[in-house]
């Protein structure tokens, strides 16, 4: 009697010492059944959880831990970090545009 581990790694092996041919081919059928749609699968995914997205400016809290200015940024007012988005990156003292 044959354990079923010891059946599939006799076909695994069996498998790696046919060659190479039709490898490529497994591929590509791979690619198109499997990793197509299920990069398609997760960009809907990701498009119906953006739409779903409140888009309301959360309530700015002044904790003391976050945003602290010891010294100046080297470029534009010293205040702004260098990817600043005023529409979602809150100053020290609050929110740059109350609307979106």
């Amino acid at each position: 009697q044959m354990s079923a581990a010891l059946a599939a790694r006799r076909v695994l092996a069996a498998a790696s010492h046919s060659g190479n041919e039709g490898g490529a081919k497994t591929w590509k059928i791979l690619t198109g059944v499997l990793a197509l749609p299920g990069v398609s699968v997760c960009m809907a995914n990701a498009y119906m959880k953006a739409q779903a997205h409140s888009h309301d400016q959360l309530e700015f809290v002044p904790y003391s831990h976050l945003r602290i200015r010891t010294k100046k940024f080297p470029w534009g007012d010293g205040n702004h970090s260098l990817f600043h988005n005023p529409h979602t990156n809150p100053l020290p003292d609050g929110y740059e545009s109350s609307h979106h």
